[in-house]
């Protein structure tokens, strides 16, 4: 089939303007917020989002005041406009895993928290028991007395400033969205608040304490990479924190 030049023209403006209609932009939701089925406030009622929940914009053009997102547990969805703040940063390509050797794998894991992590299949396990050492800092900037983010599946994010001999366990996303930190969570610690979330820890409250910020700790648990959002890595569940000289 012959084509003419204007239809080749056309067919490369088509495929320059692609990867920016189908880019996601990361954004995160300011305050309680509904996540409703289509861009209406008379539209049903999918999910209730606490502040700070993360999502991704599926399209970066609003409609009708609501932005069409999707959730970290995959639920696509409207939220208004006035209840979501948008990332200026640009799409990040996937980061690479860890660039350095992992070291030995350790032992004395909980292997019965698995069954408590919420939404399993997002997280992809680099290492079964890893123990890494480091300074316990403040991943809220001082609004929690805790220092940590009390996510609304109940866990925690925690940030780790990993000890020099184990740097090489972070990627382009913890040093580009958590400071350079390994992120850690422990499991059900907080009460949940996000409504599909309540079944993983039903019956169970986790009781690893956290030491006081500042703290030089080891942390014992499953060496793991989030897929989504910046796709950084974690503990992810922690089975102890010890603060050690």
């Amino acid at each position: 089939m012959k084509v003419s030049r204007r239809q080749l023209l056309l067919w490369i403006l088509f495929l320059l303007a692609c990867p920016y209609s189908l880019r996601a932009q990361n954004a995160t939701v300011n305050r309680n917020a509904i996540l409703r089925r289509d861009p209406s406030a008379a539209s049903p009622v999918l999910e209730h989002l606490p502040a700070s929940t993360r999502v991704m914009l599926v399209d970066e053009k609003s409609d009708s005041g609501f932005y069409h997102v999707r959730t970290e547990d995959d639920q696509v969805g409207w939220i208004t406009t006035k209840a979501v703040t948008v990332s200026n940063a640009p799409p990040k390509p996937t980061p690479p895993s860890p660039p350095g050797p992992l070291p030995p794998p350790a032992t004395g894991c909980d292997s019965s928290l698995e069954a408590h992590v919420y939404h399993p299949t997002r997280l992809i396990v680099k290492l079964q028991c890893i123990a890494v050492t480091g300074t316990f800092v403040d991943a809220t900037a001082g609004k929690e007395p805790d220092g940590v983010r009390h996510e609304p599946d109940g866990d925690t994010h925690g940030w780790l400033k990993l000890d020099p001999e184990f740097q090489n366990l972070v990627n382009a996303g913890n040093i580009s969205d958590e400071g350079g930190n390994l992120v850690f969570e422990i499991v059900c610690k907080y009460t949940v608040t996000q409504s599909d979330a309540k079944s993983a820890c039903q019956g169970y409250t986790n009781q690893v304490k956290l030491p006081p910020v500042g703290s030089h700790v080891r942390i014992l648990g499953v060496y793991v990479q989030d897929t989504f959002h910046a796709q950084w890595m974690e503990i992810h569940p922690v089975t102890s924190i010890t603060v050690v000289p």
